[in-house]
């Protein structure tokens, strides 16, 4: 992508920026990469919190698969329930980093209570609000990303951002063991320092990532760095209403994304569980489960680039089922396969294989669909469906894991997932096989959003 100065010949023969011939953009925008600092700094923070939670609610206070089922679906339906709301305030205010510091801010401040909750009842309401956090930050984060990004390097900047995150994933845990071996009081350690951590990101989020949603080398960048403050000020739309976002879903490419994001959502089984699973299956010990989530993280890691890439180049609805398809294989190997020594690497390799093919994927399709206007909107419609499904999954699954054991809640996972991903093949092929090309854009204006002819 080439960005060229049109400006007049400079006086005295002096050669401008159009004399000197177009100049490359960055591949990946400078907002990029600082709200890819600043998610590494505060998934540190809440993967560490992550990585002990199943245990110390488990085998701490003794919480029944069940009752652990219904906590982390509440723990990722809270925030699936926000995301409308920081989406829609984000385009209402055209302030996406002011909402998203808010998020930021109140997930922080949350991490220090852990020190003083002992029991279900307060720590459900202090993981309630550190959702509440996230669900503010997601939409408006994901619409920085994508309006500071040219439409064809979406699947690019996203892998990027996500793979910076991630190793904060990665290093998240890692964080936890060396605490919780090295202290007596462990678990309130990990709830300290997680806390510090979460701090610093909100000091990187202030200082390096600009406001609004006009930054970086994509077209909004380009538009908002080309024309003055009064020329800026007479093409600003008008404000966004919420009939304008619910409009969104008359898009028929939206529209499908988020029954799809649904439906798999639905029969995706949620970290946690699978690390437990991976546990009891294997015979790993109590001390080695911190460093489970470090597999699928390390693999994340590797390949979020090339897949975001990858989806860039063939087709985001390809690599997005083929993700699918890795998971199923995950869950078939968790069912089926014998013993191994290897078993454990590659279950959580095929893990983190899902992920790098999703989890950017997903939100750069979306960003391909949405008018600029309304991206945090956009994204969060999608986001919510996806959560809210995966919110029922949980507690679906420790009911069933609960009642029948295992293996069948597992079998009834893994054929749920199996039949969603054929309905999802289906319902995409027509309307996401060129997914780099954006609905038609109402310029300014949101409330003219219609489905295309």
């Amino acid at each position: 992508m080439y960005l060229a100065d049109r400006s007049a010949p400079a006086p005295g023969g002096a050669k401008t920026a159009a004399d000197r011939g177009p100049v490359r953009a960055p591949a990946v925008a400078s907002t990029v990469l600082a709200l890819g600092t600043v998610s590494m700094i505060t998934d540190i923070s809440s993967e560490m919190v992550t990585a002990v939670l199943p245990l110390y609610l488990i085998a701490g206070l003794g919480l029944s698969p069940l009752g652990f089922g219904a906590l982390d679906g509440v723990y990722n339906g809270v925030s699936a329930l926000v995301q409308l709301t920081g989406g829609h305030l984000a385009d209402r205010v055209r302030n996406h980093k002011l909402i998203a510091g808010i998020g930021y801010g109140l997930s922080a401040l949350c991490k220090p209570l852990l020190l003083f909750a002992h029991s279900l009842g307060p720590i459900s309401v202090i993981l309630t609000l550190e959702r509440t956090g996230k669900g503010l930050r997601t939409a408006p984060r994901d619409a920085l990303i994508s309006l500071s990004t040219p439409p064809e390097l979406q699947g690019r900047a996203f892998g990027v951002h996500r793979a910076m995150d991630t190793t904060g994933a990665l290093l998240g845990p890692l964080a936890a063991f060396l605490i919780l071996s090295l202290t007596v009081d462990g678990y309130d350690a990990v709830f300290g320092v997680s806390a510090c951590v979460a701090v610093l990101g909100v000091v990187v989020l202030m200082l390096f990532v600009p406001s609004g949603g006009d930054t970086g080398p994509g077209p909004s960048g380009a538009a908002a760095a080309a024309g003055t403050s009064s020329a800026a000020a007479a093409d600003r739309p008008d404000p966004v209403r919420l009939r304008d976002a619910l409009g969104l879903l008359r898009l028929p490419r939206l529209r499908n994304l988020a029954v799809c994001a649904v439906l798999l959502g639905l029969t995706t089984v949620s970290d946690a569980f699978v690390y437990l699973l991976l546990q009891r299956r294997t015979g790993i010990g109590d001390q080695w489960f911190p460093l489970l989530p470090l597999g699928t993280a390390a693999v994340f890691l590797l390949l979020a680039v090339p897949a975001g890439a990858l989806a860039d180049r063939i087709g985001r609805r390809t690599v997005f089922l083929t993700g699918h398809a890795l998971l199923l294989t995950g869950y078939g190997l968790l069912l089926w396969a014998p013993a191994w020594p290897a078993l454990p690497f590659l279950v959580l390799a095929l893990h983190g294989m899902f992920y790098a093919a999703t989890d950017g994927v997903l939100p750069a399709a979306v960003a391909a669909t949405v008018p600029g206007e309304l991206r945090a909107t956009g994204m969060a419609l999608v986001g919510t469906g996806q959560a809210l499904a995966r919110f029922g999954c949980s507690l679906a699954f420790g009911a069933a894991w609960t009642l029948w054991g295992t293996g069948p809640a597992l079998a009834a996972a893994a054929a749920g997932l199996l039949c969603c991903a054929a309905v999802a093949g289906f319902v995409l092929r027509p309307s996401t096989s060129q997914d780099t090309r954006p609905e038609p854009n109402p310029k300014s204006n949101p409330k003219s959003v219609r489905p295309p002819r």
